[in-house]
């Protein structure tokens, strides 16, 4: 159940947007075996004089957070960072230099899920340990 924070700037459209988000889920999927059900992203939009980013970066930088259950292999993990960055070059369009991934992984235990359980009780139906 990863839960995906998506910074960028505001000004981008719809489809843009879409594309964006679409694109992270399909690289989680193939990179962490997640369910395609299994999608909760939340995108934030920040006016240019709230985001600063260094002057190398255009104004397609994108700033990509995971909180994922821990457990997943390394090499799982350089996946994911390949598949966002060439999914997001395919779909919208954006450089691989424009693109941020932090990879947070809180224990089991730090995860309350389906009313407040602890993620480390509940059967969750699939793997981690990929």
């Amino acid at each position: 159940m990863p839960l995906v924070k998506i910074t960028i700037r505001k000004g981008k459209s719809t489809e843009y947007k879409k594309a964006l988000l679409d694109s992270v889920h399909e690289a989680l999927m193939h990179s962490f075996k997640i369910p395609e059900h299994d999608r909760f992203q939340m995108l934030y939009e920040l006016d240019k004089d709230c985001f600063e980013a260094p002057s190398s970066k255009t104004d397609n930088v994108t700033v990509i957070e995971v909180a994922a259950f821990k457990g997943r292999s390394n090499e799982a993990k350089k996946q994911l960072y390949k598949a966002i960055v060439d999914n997001l070059a395919e779909k919208p369009g954006i450089k691989g230099d424009d693109i941020t991934i932090v990879l947070h992984e809180p224990p089991l235990e730090n995860w309350g899920i389906r009313g407040g359980q602890p993620a480390s009780e509940v059967k969750l139906g699939f793997k981690i340990d990929v």
